[in-house]
């Protein structure tokens, strides 16, 4: 048996060692069984282009998740470009946001078990699962503001340029992986005028002036990404729907991905929010979790709308402190209770089954949302798959077969780099109807041909990839495509609808 000075012992005793570990579980349980859908698909398409490339599309679309793209580029180039190769950054950023989860908790309620309890909690809601295990930089996000989060509060004890530092380090992350992360400066803003009002020092008040610089200092490196991304968001938002009243209600059961996590959460947050000692701080947590969400709804009332889940993920993490914070708190006033009429040990030990059984409510309530957000089709639905249509090509290939799929106003399916990622390295059709390739186009798909006759190509037989699924392909397709194809291939001999997409193969010889 180790001794308790050991350095295992000592870290195995960290308030955020557990937490990271769980969500590390959580997140690579089956992280490579849902196949990767267009969003991902754009993170491979991109990261794995050259630098000179990558930087020249970025100037075209995307700029937003430039940053993102730069990270995965060289992390592809060492680690490779599988599925699990692709997602574990996002499950070890979100395993280091449930350890700063830990430590925040930690640090507002004073309270072991609140910031052990509120490290766990963020590991069980399903969209936390979800993302954790998706190639985008939501979960790059989400960790670089629970980090900037706990910088702040360090800042706050004791404000010098030493704590600042890390503070905008992480928030220039943050906003470099997600414009809408800076949101967070609202509940932030709140968070350090409710600490001037609770320690009403003369000394605090250099915080009025050290933290708008802080937050300047973080958006200097934020604004090329501003500047590219403004040009570029009507194209990159334009599908996002303005929301209503009732989207801003019931948004956490979207944030969550299961209402009744969202409704346990709540119900767990309501002690620290209620008894007396650190409401404080639970009012501080509570201001990070909604005042962003709040903003972003507001500003999404204009005319570019910015209000989705995944985009306000980072907002996660506050909402397990909070929640953490009020395990914290029952379970402080029943040991205070058990020590005070000298209870005996079993009476004891059940103040610890408390705390365990107040964890196991949301985490319970999340059980039957956890496998749907890891069978195969969970990231797309029945929308893109990739993966089949890629199967049915490979299995009837001939050498100089060429592929037609959507391109134009469809390109946002993303069926090119899809299928193409999912075909084995042997399996290459000619591409037909294209002008411009992907990389040469300096965008995520492939040019079409405005002439499409001129790029019909000489191929013997050509797979055919629309979407939706029907038994004459050609009619869904732009047509001058279908008449080229009519006029040299006549109708298909094999139609197959795959649930989202239909392969067809046309061969000129038959």
């Amino acid at each position: 048996m180790r001794p308790a000075g050991h350095p295992v012992v000592r870290l195995l005793g960290q308030v955020w060692v557990w937490p990271a570990v769980v969500m590390l579980a959580v997140g690579g349980y089956r992280l490579g069984a849902p196949e990767l859908w267009r969003d991902e698909m754009a993170t491979w398409t991109v990261a794995t282009r050259s630098l000179g490339d990558l930087l020249r599309l970025l100037q075209h679309v995307d700029a937003s998740n430039g940053a993102y793209y730069l990270l995965m580029h060289g992390w592809t180039a060492v680690f490779g470009d599988s599925v699990v190769a692709l997602r574990i950054p996002s499950v070890l950023a979100m395993a280091g946001a449930a350890a700063f989860v830990a430590l925040t908790a930690e640090r507002l309620f004073g309270n072991r078990v609140a910031a052990v309890g509120a490290g766990l909690l963020f590991a069980v809601p399903p969209e936390v699962s979800r993302y954790a295990q998706e190639a985008r930089a939501y979960a790059l996000v989400t960790f670089a503001i629970a980090a900037a989060t706990w910088f702040l509060v360090r800042a706050l004890e004791r404000p010098t340029w030493r704590r600042w530092a890390p503070y905008c380090a992480a928030m220039a992350v943050a906003g470099a992986g997600h414009l809408i992360s800076f949101s967070t400066v609202a509940g932030q803003a709140v968070l350090v005028l409710l600490h001037l009002w609770r320690t009403r020092g003369a000394a605090e008040r250099r915080l009025l002036w050290q933290y708008p610089v802080a937050v300047g200092v973080a958006a200097v490196p934020v604004l090329p990404v501003v500047l590219l991304g403004s040009r570029q968001s009507d194209r990159q938002l334009g599908w996002i729907e303005k929301p209503n009243l009732g989207g801003l209600v019931h948004f956490g059961q979207h944030l969550f991905g299961s209402h009744t996590v969202f409704y346990a959460f709540v119900l767990l947050a309501l002690p620290v929010l209620l008894l007396p000692g650190r409401r404080v701080q639970a009012g501080q947590a509570l201001l990070l979790a909604g005042l962003p969400v709040v903003g972003v709804w507001v500003v999404s009332q204009g005319g570019t709308s910015y209000f989705i889940e995944r985009y306000l993920l980072f907002t996660v993490p506050a909402w397990a402190v909070l929640a953490g914070g009020g395990v914290g708190a029952v379970y402080g006033v029943a040991a205070a209770w058990a020590k005070r009429f000298r209870a005996p040990g079993p009476a004891r030990a059940a103040v610890g089954l408390l705390a365990l059984g107040l964890l196991a409510v949301p985490a319970v309530a999340a059980l039957p949302k956890q496998p749907a957000v890891r069978y195969v089709g969970s990231h797309n639905g029945s929308e893109e798959p990739f993966r089949a249509a890629a199967g049915v090509i490979a299995a009837g290939y001939r050498s100089g077969d060429g592929m037609a799929a959507p391109l134009g106003n469809q390109a946002w399916a993303m069926v090119w780099p899809g299928v193409s990622y999912y075909l084995p390295s042997d399996v290459h059709p000619y591409p037909v109807f294209v002008a411009q390739s992907a990389d040469d186009a300096e965008e995520l798909s492939p040019t079409p041909c405005p002439q499409p006759e001129a790029c019909l190509g000489q191929a013997a037989r050509i797979w055919l990839l629309v979407l939706g699924d029907t038994e004459d392909p050609l009619t869904t397709m732009p047509e001058d495509q279908a008449q080229a194809l009519r006029t040299q291939y006549g109708a298909p001999d094999q139609v197959t609808p795959l649930g989202g997409f239909t392969v067809a193969l046309l061969d000129r010889d038959n």
